[in-house]
């Protein structure tokens, strides 16, 4: 058995193509003896599309892009590419590899070729799985500057080499074979088959989404229940402390409806209103911890601002 790792580069990506300019791999065996490592070059039969409109928030690949319009193009290396990762002696891995999948996807229908067919394991999913952390994405570069992995990012052939050390030092810390990482960390592989493309997943992974999503669902039954007493509210016209003013609340505070719905309460009573917009807002209420981005446009705005227990005493006083 040998492990194949991958990575792709491409001139420019849009929901209907991806213009594959490098095909990086590395073949070794299964105790990471490096059999063959390459950069296969392709001339992407279009511009470069690396950065926004503005030039900006773009990557640099670490090319001559002229050097890409000397190589052939996509179908004169398909052939090479399909047999390297459809070889049943094979297992494939990359680096968030959904995305390379999706552009060997995206190729095959530009230039209407057969589909892959290969299943693939996830070296970012099998990370995280293992230090049981999902709430964000882990780069190959923060993956291999923790393991001590020196490459250049961008460089096909390099960040699939990081991407072998990566599992490699996995296999080491779970003290396994290649073979036995995937089913020690409950990590089920991906797979292409006529251009329909499965994700891998992890049992880790659909518990932490499973979570995420009753999260979600409480803060939406909570808001709902936060602005269905709020559309029943009406302004004491007789006045009091707070009337003519408009009081927002951070969002970390109006989800906490045991406070939130009993305050609006005492703001309405005191001649107050409430809006969860900021424009015409005249004051401002969070903790002084408070740093999310609502509670940072009140401050860039300049909006009078007190904490919940200076409302309290200001409207009790």
């Amino acid at each position: 058995m040998n492990l194949v790792f991958f990575d792709i580069e491409c001139a420019g990506v849009h929901k209907t193509y991806a213009k594959i300019c490098a095909f990086g791999y590395v073949l070794c065996d299964e105790k990471f003896n490096i059999i063959k490592k390459e950069d296969i070059l392709v001339n992407p039969k279009g511009k470069f599309e690396l950065t926004d409109r503005k030039g900006e928030k773009g990557i640099v690949l670490p090319y001559e892009y002229d050097e890409f319009k000397r190589h052939p193009s996509f179908p004169h290396v398909y052939d090479q590419i399909k047999a390297l990762l459809e070889d049943k002696n094979n297992l494939v891995f990359g680096h968030a590899v959904l995305n390379d999948v999706k552009y060997l996807n995206l190729e095959t229908r530009r230039f209407k070729l057969p589909s892959f067919e290969f299943s693939f394991q996830d070296s970012q999913l099998l990370f995280m799985t293992h230090i049981n952390d999902f709430s964000r994405q882990f780069g190959l570069e923060h993956i291999a500057n923790a393991l001590g992995v020196e490459f250049t990012p961008h460089r096909a052939a390099d960040d699939a080499y990081a991407t072998m050390r990566i599992v490699e030092a996995l296999c080491k810390v779970n003290d396994c074979a290649v073979e036995e990482l995937p089913k020690l960390l409950n990590v089920s592989p991906g797979k292409i088959a006529r251009y329909q493309i499965t994700r891998p997943q992890s049992k880790g992974f659909k518990r932490y989404n499973a979570e995420k999503r009753a999260a979600k669902n409480e803060r939406s039954q909570k808001r709902i229940r936060f602005y269905n007493n709020l559309s029943r509210k009406r302004v004491n016209r007789s006045g009091g402390v707070l009337k003519g003013k408009t009081v927002t609340f951070s969002r970390a505070l109006e989800d906490d409806i045991t406070v939130s719905i009993p305050l609006v309460d005492k703001i309405y009573a005191s001649g107050g209103r409430y809006s969860p917009k900021l424009d015409g807002c005249t004051l401002y209420i969070s903790a002084e911890d408070d740093i999310t981005a609502r509670t940072k446009s009140a401050a860039e705005r300049a909006i009078p601002h007190m904490t919940l227990e200076e409302l309290e005493a200001f409207i009790n006083a």
